[in-house]
């Protein structure tokens, strides 16, 4: 009699359990739409933003403001914004040689007018992936012409250091371009390097700016081409230049960019930049 009784509440027992696993909703799925989240860094299409600009301008510190802002906040959804500042030295005969100018960007800011046979240069003067000019403190058309450049089809850059020499004060990188857009078949492309550094400070004392402390970022203090793609004759390209760092330069303050350009129209098809801040020194 205990056995019948104690085995007919078992049978309660496994009924009640499963009439409560019946009645249960199944569990949310932690699967989150993956739109909720911002897009990460390596799926963002890298943007080149170069900034015309001079510590003689009075006009320049806005546009300086906004090319950091950029730089830091990565505003645009799916663009990787890439700056350069290029500190032109046509100012300099007027009150205020700027440290960080030279002829070397005020030519290709003269290349720049004729592709876009616009007849002038001034600044400050910010170009988005060499497609579009404007006044370079235009914070709204900044952020639409970024956004119109991460549609355009790109070629894969990869950046990355191969080895270094403290001793020398050198580092040797490895560039490798390929997946060239259709658009660029026709077109010679040249592969530029360029190394920058952020955190710059200056206290102009004479000019248009006299008085004022400005800070810069991303100031391009060396520009080299490394090399050229002809895609009638090639689809890749590789080159491992070598890059020796400035003893003046702060190496935290540094980053790598290589960049793809059509020799023709000036348009960027691919970029990609490199910290050399978080790159081991070796011993």
């Amino acid at each position: 009699m205990k056995l019948k009784i104690a085995f007919a509440a078992a049978l309660c027992l496994i009924a009640l359990i499963a009439a409560t696993l019946i009645g249960r909703k199944p569990a949310e799925s932690s699967v989150v739409d993956a739109e909720s989240y911002p897009t990460s860094s390596d799926n963002r299409i890298p943007i080149l933003v170069e900034l015309f600009t001079s510590e003689g301008c009075s006009s320049c510190p806005p546009a300086d403001e906004l090319l950091m802002r950029l730089d830091e906040t990565q505003p645009v959804p799916g663009a990787e914004v890439i700056a350069l500042s290029e500190h032109v030295d046509y100012w300099n005969h007027l009150g205020w040689a700027d440290p960080y100018s030279s002829a070397t960007f005020s030519a290709r800011q003269n290349d720049y007018a004729r592709a876009f046979d616009t007849g002038e240069v001034y600044t400050p003067q910010m170009i988005v992936d060499g497609r579009v000019q404007f006044v370079g403190s235009n914070s709204n058309r900044a952020r639409d012409a970024i956004a119109a450049a991460a549609r355009e089809p790109k070629a894969a850059v990869t950046l990355n250091l191969g080895s270094q020499n403290p001793a020398a004060a050198s580092i040797i990188l490895n560039v490798r371009v390929e997946n060239l857009p259709v658009a660029a078949s026709d077109h010679s492309c040249d592969v530029t390097l360029a190394i920058t550094e952020s955190g710059l400070r200056s206290s102009v004392a004479r000019g248009e700016n006299a008085g004022r402390h400005l800070t810069h970022t991303a100031v391009v203090r060396k520009l080299s081409h490394i090399g050229g793609i002809d895609p009638h004759k090639a689809s890749t390209f590789s080159a491992q230049p070598i890059v020796r760092i400035d003893k003046t330069w702060k190496r935290d303050g540094l980053r790598v960019v290589a960049f793809v350009q059509e020799r023709s129209s000036r348009r960027i098809i691919g970029a990609a930049r490199l910290s050399l801040a978080r790159l081991p020194v070796e011993q």
